[in-house]
């Protein structure tokens, strides 16, 4: 019994060790050096802060782009999914509002070219990106609220166009809040 008693105490101290101090020290040393030292990256107009760049904000107004729908109504401390699958007619009559929200914002918009990510809410219900192709089919829209050309409006979108991870890990996508300060700041 001591041949295992022994042994097994002596790894759990380790494992403690391990993962009770050096694991979340060094963790919290990483984020110190990270954008904003581990508190997020704060985004301010003003002087004020009015978002974080990793937190999902929502924008509804037909001057703004929009960005993906929210579970939790952009609740940072509530963060969660729906939890309804695809065959859910509760889930589907929500997706279908939300393309049919975009279609009257949109005209000429087809249904056929709606991406995902702007009729179904992510895991987190916090996602602050948008893909490149959601942030397209807003174009006309925000272009002719603010009166300004689509040509413009294309060129704030490339600007703010995150490309993939060493151009081939991930899609490419859009930050909504920050894309919509752009807007602001033209």
């Amino acid at each position: 019994m001591k041949k295992y008693i022994i042994p097994s105490i002596r790894l759990t101290l380790v494992l403690i060790v391990l993962l009770c101090i050096i694991y979340p020290i060094s963790i919290a040393l990483a984020g110190r050096f990270s954008k904003g030292n581990g508190a997020g990256e704060k985004i301010t107009k003003n002087g004020k802060t009015i978002g974080y760049a990793l937190l999902g904000q929502s924008f509804t107004k037909p001057a703004y782009f929009w960005g993906r729908p929210s579970a939790v109504n952009y609740n940072a401390a509530g963060s969660a999914g729906s939890n309804k699958g695809p065959s859910n007619p509760d889930y589907l009559k929500e997706v279908q509002s939300r393309i049919d929200t975009l279609l009257k914002y949109n005209p000429g918009l087809k249904k056929s070219e709606i991406p995902a990510d702007m009729v179904t809410a992510s895991g987190s219900g916090l996602d602050p990106n948008i893909s490149e192709q959601g942030a397209t089919i807003q174009i006309a829209r925000v272009a002719k609220t603010r009166h300004i050309s689509e040509q413009k409006v294309k060129e704030l979108v490339a600007l703010n166009t995150i490309k993939p991870l060493m151009g081939l890990f991930g899609p490419s996508s859009v930050n909504v809040l920050k894309l919509n300060l752009a807007l602001d700041n033209l």
